[in-house]
């Protein structure tokens, strides 16, 4: 699903280059669930914009679901993180004006979609998190669990091949963050192809690969017998 070799990014200040990946080598098969950890300064955010089509490397090769990754203007980058990518960022990026519902069926707007099938579409994936009643709230009214979980039904709405999470329970305490968990545990069961970058080791044990970044290489990449969230909930 993913294949990335060699991968290198430097950043440049004034005359200053920072080498923040410095030749990752890595892959994910369709349907794992990896985590992937690291320091502050580690990379690991700039390795998630990358597989985020959000920013490119400098060298080496990105595949994604077979499609090299290189040298996309905007527009096909668009179209391309559309197609294949789900994002689910810790500070939710919701619409403050705009219903569940709508939050949800954004994504789908860009795609084209007939504005009946995408409120079919976002009403469905709105139960799937458990927030069938309140499709028509804002997010003003949610918990952060709640906003979390619309956040992920938006995210799955355009079925992308490949779900990205950075932090998703950063911003969360420690009851709700299992319960988000068990959510994204339950769509990896069902084939979803998930990364989550994590501080927390807890949460970390939750998927079924940890990787380290140690400045900006990958220093460990072991897969771990998945603890389920739900026993913690």
């Amino acid at each position: 699903m993913i294949e990335i070799n060699d991968l290198h990014k430097s950043y440049h200040m004034g005359s200053n280059s920072l080498h923040v990946l410095k030749g990752i080598d890595f892959s994910v098969k369709e349907g794992e669930l990896v985590s992937i950890m690291g320091s502050s300064g580690s990379g690991k955010s700039t390795l998630l914009n990358i597989l985020g089509m959000l920013d490119e490397a400098d060298s080496g090769s990105y595949t994604l679901d077979g499609f090299p990754i290189k040298n996309l203007n905007e527009k096909i980058a668009a179209n391309y993180r559309n197609k294949f990518l789900g994002f689910i960022f810790q500070s939710f990026n919701l619409i403050n004006y705009k219903s569940a519902l709508d939050n949800v069926a954004l994504p789908l707007y860009y795609q084209g979609m007939k504005r009946s099938e995408r409120v079919d579409r976002a009403a469905h994936y709105l139960e799937k998190v458990g927030l069938a009643n309140w499709s028509h709230h804002l997010p003003s009214e949610m918990s952060g669990g709640q906003k979390q979980r619309v956040a992920i039904a938006r995210a799955l709405a355009s079925d992308p091949k490949v779900l990205l999470a950075d932090e998703p329970t950063g911003a969360l305490d420690t009851k709700t963050s299992y319960e988000v968990m068990d959510l994204i545990q339950g769509i990896n069961d069902e084939g979803k192809t998930i990364l989550i970058v994590t501080h927390e080791s807890d949460i970390a044990q939750m998927t079924k690969r940890i990787v380290n970044l140690k400045d900006g290489l990958i220093i460990n990449d072991t897969a771990v017998e998945q603890v389920r969230a739900i026993a913690n909930v």
